[in-house]
């Protein structure tokens, strides 16, 4: 288990992180402009919805807060969020 001191030296909320976020359906690349300058790839998975994948820096919480917001208003089931830096990762 982590302990909170050792999480704090890894991992800063402030301060610009790459990130890797996952989530179900479809973003056109026109969108990569307005989350940031993300890369956007699509995956198809057949019968299912494609998976579609945002990485790329971010520059703060806020920013990360902002992108996961655009998702949710598109009604778009978010997967994962990993935080490439350290490894957090959040499913």
């Amino acid at each position: 288990m982590m302990l909170q001191s050792e999480f704090s030296k890894s991992y800063s909320f402030d301060r610009p992180g790459n990130y890797r976020i996952r989530f179900e359906g479809y973003l056109d690349k026109k969108w990569s402009e307005r989350l940031g300058g993300l890369r956007i790839t699509t995956s198809p998975r057949g019968d299912q919805k494609p998976v579609t994948v945002l990485e790329g820096q971010i520059r703060d919480q806020a920013e990360l807060f902002g992108v996961l917001n655009a998702l949710y208003q598109r009604h778009l089931t978010l997967l994962s969020v990993e935080y490439l830096n350290g490894r957090i990762t959040v499913c």
